[in-house]
């Protein structure tokens, strides 16, 4: 297996919904963004497939090293050996790669966040460093594009932490502030237990707000001359955006199952971005 059918198969294994967003683009960029999200995946799946804290601090350390490696001229794992051809032409820089990982050691360091502001620096480094590379890859030309790109990954983070309460609680993780718990007078074992409440609904329905607040922020912060090279940004925000509302219809019904959008629907949120130019 090559190195790009390596990271191919890996993106579509994923099933994540990205994978729509990059099906519309040249295919260098396909390629380059392809291999990028292979190696994000790569580095979360050590903590989502984590039994021991300790091998998964060792392997992710082994990233660090391979990153450094690769940026130096000798990679060895084959997502590394995808990425590295394509890095330069696309602006990607080892730091980038390196905040990656560092979110996800965060990932191996706490299991609750004191409040917004602590679970913003998680956010920016697994959606928002994510969000920069993605925005260089699809042909980023204004600098101001950056700041889009980083409010639309703390968007897209905080949906997928209200979409993953439940699951998350299973691992004995809570990713919603303490203080915020508090506020709402929501116990963190009542989360953990998967125990609806009126006050439950009512928190998630703030930390909702929150997600289409900085939807609402992100597209008024894309300059109009990357409208539309970012486009595969906008069908993410469209098919995450509709998530959350769907979420919202079914009235935060997400501590016992995975809400979540069919393939079909992905796909006509993407083409409606990509054809008609709309979320």
């Amino acid at each position: 297996m090559t190195p790009e059918q390596y990271v191919q198969q890996k993106a579509v294994a994923s099933g994540s919904s990205f994978y729509y967003a990059f099906l519309f683009l040249p295919a260098p960029r396909r390629a380059a963004i392809t291999a990028f999200y292979a190696f994000c995946r790569e580095v979360d799946d050590v903590v989502d497939e984590m039994t021991d804290p300790g091998v998964a601090a060792t392997k992710l350390a082994w990233w660090n090293g391979e990153v450094a490696q690769a940026f130096g001229g000798q990679p060895s794992h084959p997502v590394m050996k995808a990425l590295m051809p394509r890095a330069a032409n696309y602006g990607i820089e080892a730091r980038h790669l390196h905040g990656v990982i560092e979110g996800c050691q965060m990932d191996l360091q706490q299991t609750r966040y004191l409040d917004y502001t602590n679970l913003q620096r998680y956010c920016h480094l697994v959606a928002g460093v994510v969000g920069e590379v993605a925005a260089r890859i699809f042909g980023q030309t204004d600098p101001a594009t950056t700041a889009y790109a980083h409010t639309l990954g703390q968007a897209l983070q905080l949906t997928n932490i209200i979409r993953d309460v439940g699951e998350d609680a299973l691992r004995e993780r809570i990713y919603l502030p303490i203080d915020e718990l508090k506020r709402f007078d929501v116990k963190a074992h009542e989360i953990l237990k998967r125990g609806y409440s009126d006050r439950f609904t009512a928190l998630m329905q703030f930390q909702a707000q929150r997600a289409h607040s900085l939807y609402d922020q992100a597209l008024a912060l894309l300059p109009a001359a990357d409208r539309r090279s970012q486009k595969p940004g906008l069908m993410m925000a469209s098919i995450y955006r509709t998530l959350l509302r769907e979420i919202e219809a079914e009235n935060f019904q997400v501590l016992h199952q995975r809400i979540k959008l069919t393939p079909a629907r992905k796909l006509w949120l993407a083409w409606k971005v990509q054809a008609l130019g709309r979320m």
